[in-house]
């Protein structure tokens, strides 16, 4: 009988932090998606939230159509609030990654509400990439 030790991850509910989960697979991130600075927008987000959320980069989140992807989870005070995990796609500009940091700042999902603006970049994902995460 095999043993499986479950990996404790920053996403789950009781995150104390916002996790910020950046797409880097196999075309958010790269050349596919021109003239966008992909190191910078992952840089930037780490730099202005590190200390106050989870960034990081994760593979493909098998919404390549909506390139570059962002996923902003809620800390484990958001999530009580009522916030649940939020898909943001086509974050290709600057300035989409600098709304997304004023939102995180201000607490993320279930704190605070997002800046206008990021209505037009959020999506749902297909229900197979919504089973495959798991409860959202």
């Amino acid at each position: 009988m095999s043993r499986r030790t479950r990996k404790a991850t920053t996403s789950d509910p009781g995150a104390p932090r916002p996790t910020v989960s950046v797409c880097r697979g196999c075309c958010c991130g790269t050349p596919k998606i021109p003239d966008v600075d992909h190191a910078g927008q992952l840089a930037a987000l780490r730099r202005s939230l590190g200390e106050i959320a989870v960034v990081r980069a994760v593979e493909c989140l098998d919404a390549c159509e909506q390139a570059d992807v962002v996923v902003v989870q809620p800390s484990a005070e958001g999530r009580r609030a009522g916030g649940r995990p939020v898909w943001l796609g086509l974050v290709n500009d600057p300035d989409a990654v600098a709304d997304i940091i004023a939102w995180v700042e201000a607490g993320g999902p279930g704190l605070a509400d997002a800046p206008d603006i990021l209505d037009l970049y959020t999506f749902r994902p297909s229900r197979r990439v919504q089973q495959e995460l798991g409860p959202s």
